[in-house]
């Protein structure tokens, strides 16, 4: 099979060094400031993430989803909870996720335990989505198991579309809703010269400070 030889893809990183002195003493804070920056470069879609998860038969699996809020506590997410990754979660609720922003020459990566959105956060984003969606999320009740074929699904989108007139309000389903990742450990990863990349690595203690981490890279 011919092909391009991927190792032979290189990209060079230059510009400024991280430093210890520029982060903020929050993970989250200096989340806040990357994306920012992440978000006004003109990055498509700097909110997607990629998640992992652990299955119950013990095997990993990871999956692009998008962040749609983040604070101090951590990120949340929506999803189906009866999904493949759903139920991963609520069987073994730690998860890691990376934001891969390599155009800018940056990745975040945070690790830690989720927990259930409250219903009032579920409602109110759910809400917030465009009919569509909504529709969507009704459609793909078995989100993750097999289908017929597209005409099955769009079949599904269908029915549901007529159930609510246009207008009207869309409940959201009981087995939709999000999740926050409540981080553990924070790293942020700046591409350097020479693969001699800058790494830095916000660890929470047991009393909840953290301290941060120089990494080889």
């Amino acid at each position: 099979m011919d092909h391009r030889d991927p190792a032979e893809l290189r990209k060079p990183y230059t510009g400024e060094p991280l430093t210890r002195s520029s982060l903020a003493d929050h993970p989250m804070t200096q989340f806040h400031l990357w994306f920012e920056e992440a978000y006004g470069s003109g990055l498509a879609e700097p909110n997607a993430m990629v998640l992992a998860s652990v299955e119950p038969s013990g095997m990993p699996r990871a999956r692009t989803v998008l962040m749609k809020g983040y604070d101090s506590t951590g990120l949340r997410f929506f999803t189906n909870y009866t999904s493949r990754k759903g139920r991963a979660l609520e069987t073994d609720p730690r998860a890691g996720v990376v934001f891969p922003w390599h155009a800018i020459r940056r990745q975040v990566l945070v690790a830690g335990r989720v927990e259930r959105l409250s219903d009032e956060e579920n409602d109110r984003y759910f809400a917030s989505r465009p009919r569509g969606s909504q529709l969507g999320a009704w459609a793909s009740e078995r989100q993750s198991r097999p289908v017929v074929d597209r005409v099955e699904l769009d079949r599904l989108y269908r029915e549901f579309d007529t159930v609510w007139s246009a207008g009207e309000e869309i409940p959201r389903p009981a087995y939709w809703g999000g999740f926050r990742l409540v981080p553990g450990e924070v790293e942020f990863w700046q591409g350097g010269a020479d693969r001699m990349h800058d790494r830095f690595r916000y660890l929470r203690g047991e009393d909840g400070t953290w301290e941060i981490d120089r990494l080889m890279p």
